[in-house]
């Protein structure tokens, strides 16, 4: 019999690596991202202190679902808010989640926002 692993498993797993490598710092914070199926939603998070700087997602626009342009959007909006606590350096934390579709957009969104990783 072929016992197959949930997916959230999987994922939690890769993330857990991911964790491993990559601690944000005051100067140069990490960028995490959370996918579910209708939102994404992303925060600047310093490890050291264990504080959320800068948090963004689709449920601040408006009318905006889950999709690609509203990725894109929210990459923006965290670029422009971590740029007014001149934050512009971070470490790109992608939650466990392949870097395609979404998560990619939301990173275009952040770089050409101006955040650097």
């Amino acid at each position: 019999m072929i016992i197959k692993t949930p997916r959230k498993k999987l994922r939690a797993k890769k993330h857990l690596k991911v964790r491993q490598k990559v601690n944000g710092t005051p100067m140069r914070p990490r960028l995490n991202v959370y996918r579910s199926l209708k939102n994404i939603y992303a925060q600047l998070i310093d490890d050291v202190a264990g504080k959320t700087l800068v948090a963004a997602s689709t449920l601040e626009l408006d009318g905006v679902g889950g999709n690609i342009d509203a990725a894109k959007q929210v990459g923006e909006l965290i670029a422009k808010k971590a740029l007014e606590k001149e934050i512009k350096q971070v470490v790109f934390d992608r939650g466990g989640n392949i870097f395609h579709g979404r998560i990619k957009a939301l990173a275009e969104g952040a770089r050409e926002g101006g955040l650097e990783f």
